[in-house]
This record gives C-alpha cells, sequence and structure tokens, in this order.
C-alpha cells in the first residue's frame, strides 16, 4: 500500500504501480498520513516506512504526534515504523 496526501504522487504512483495495482498486490490511496485508517480488509501491517513525511520529519509537530497513533493502529504486534532523514533509517516506536 502507498499513501500522500498529494493528488499528484498518488497519480503518478498508480500510473507507476498500474500492474500491481490490477493484479491486487498493490493499493494506492490519497490521505495525510496523520489521518490514515485501515479499510476493511487492510492490514495488519508488518513494516511501514514514511518518507519526506512532515509530520514525522519535525515540520509539522501537532500533525507528527498523531501519527504514530495512527500508524500503530494499523500494525501487526511486531510490527514496525522506519522514516528517512538519515542513513540508516530511523525507527520510530508507536502505540499499541
Amino acid at each position: 500500500m502507498a499513501v500522500d496526501r498529494s493528488a499528484a504522487a498518488v497519480a503518478l504512483a498508480r500510473t507507476a504501480c498500474a500492474a500491481e495495482i490490477a493484479s491486487g498486490r498493490q493499493t494506492v490511496r490519497q490521505c495525510a498520513a496523520e489521518d490514515f485508517a485501515a479499510e476493511p480488509g487492510e492490514g495488519p501491517f508488518d513494516l511501514v516506512f514514511a518518507f519526506r513525511v512532515g509530520a514525522l520529519d519535525g515540520r509539522h509537530p501537532a500533525s507528527g504526534r498523531r501519527v504514530p497513533v495512527r500508524i500503530g493502529g494499523v500494525l501487526a504486534p511486531e510490527g514496525r515504523l522506519f522514516i528517512d532523514g538519515g542513513d540508516p533509517l530511523r525507527e520510530v516506536r508507536v502505540p499499541r
């Protein structure tokens, strides 16, 4: 699954992943990370990567407090959240 708040990014992802989407192996949804909630039949997820998510890189602190709660709600019991912003990726602990 790919999620992005940008309509342009979602359109690009849908084009690039057309075969995977058609096969049912990939979904792409437009949504802000702080508003994400799994739909029926989605999740739980074992691994979440967040790339250039302003709510997690310090650009939007208020939203950043909500994202781990949202992601924690869709992760499997041993699931993990990683964000970009360094080498290696940084793991963010999420409430369960």
